[in-house]
């Protein structure tokens, strides 16, 4: 078999030897006539299909060790031999429309050109910025796409040692709102807890808290958190202490806050395909003007 024969360390000397050599710079693709007439050796054949070095050009990227540019090379040889015995395999075995593969390939051609010309355009002239207002245009016009797929809480947790000292403070200031103390909670769980969330603001994942504490065995969730604003557990080396300020279950509608990147990214990609639609209109209404195509009869 030639993949076999084409992982024989042989080769791989030749294609380091290549690289090595042309600088891990492949050569510009030449015609076959100008191979021909140099006597450039194949690299592999199937049947009557040859594969030369200058096929190989652009595949390995600038800067590559030798090791990993014959790596490479190797790797798109056997895809070459395992696509071109395929075909071949095809073409003995179906009667193809050959005018009809010339189409779709033609047709191929055209689509990766034009949407490298879009992408490109589209990268000109796309504006990243979205303003806040935007963003909570989008969110109040289509709610109903932003179910919560987990519970989510606003609040407070803290993990200590069962002997850590003075844990009254935790119980008295857990809940408070007043910088002030809420800056002596932090100097307190900074010297003592194993982990702490104090930023009551911000929307957290209630499983991920809870993960790897007594209330990862709660039975049923949204029950707990709708009776339950303060809880204390503890296990075998740990004491927890948890308060909600707010909580959401799945399936309700996500806070803004949660979803506000999954909107950005929303609006985004929204303005990219208007800006595709816009170089359509722009290249087809120029064109139009200029007289550039026709519609026969």
């Amino acid at each position: 078999m030639f993949t076999k024969n084409l992982r024989t360390s042989s080769l791989f000397i030749w294609l380091t030897a290549f690289f090595l050599l042309a600088g891990c710079d492949l050569v510009k693709v030449k015609d076959r006539q100008q191979i021909a007439a140099e006597k450039i050796k194949p690299i592999a054949r199937v049947n009557d299909h040859y594969l030369y070095p200058a096929d190989l050009a652009g595949i390995i990227p600038s800067g590559a060790s030798p090791e990993d540019s014959a790596n490479l090379a190797r790797s798109y040889i056997n895809n070459w031999i395992e696509k071109q015995l395929l075909i071949d395999e095809a073409l003995a075995k179906i009667d193809f429309d050959e005018a009809e593969i010339q189409r779709k390939i033609l047709n191929y051609r055209y689509s990766l050109i034009a949407y490298e010309y879009k992408s490109f355009y589209v990268r000109q002239n796309l504006n990243t910025e979205v303003s806040d207002e935007e963003i909570k245009a989008y969110y109040e016009a289509n709610l109903d796409n932003f179910p919560l797929k987990q519970n989510i809480i606003r609040g407070r947790f803290i993990r200590l040692p069962k002997e850590a000292p003075g844990q009254d403070i935790v119980k008295r200031l857990i809940f408070t709102t007043r910088p002030e103390k809420l800056e002596k909670l932090r100097t307190y769980c900074f010297s003592n807890a194993l982990s702490y969330i104090l930023e009551d603001s911000v929307w957290l994942n209630f499983d991920e808290i809870i993960q790897n504490t007594p209330l990862a065995e709660v039975s049923n969730k949204v029950n707990f958190l709708r009776r339950t604003r303060y809880s204390e557990t503890e296990d075998d080396t740990s004491k927890y202490y948890l308060m909600i300020r707010e909580y959401k279950i799945t399936d309700d509608i996500a806070p803004l806050e949660v979803v506000r990147d999954q909107i950005v990214d929303i609006i985004i990609n929204k303005r990219k395909v208007a800006l595709a639609r816009q170089l359509e209109k722009e290249v087809y209404d120029k064109a139009r003007q200029n007289n550039a195509f026709e519609i026969y009869q």
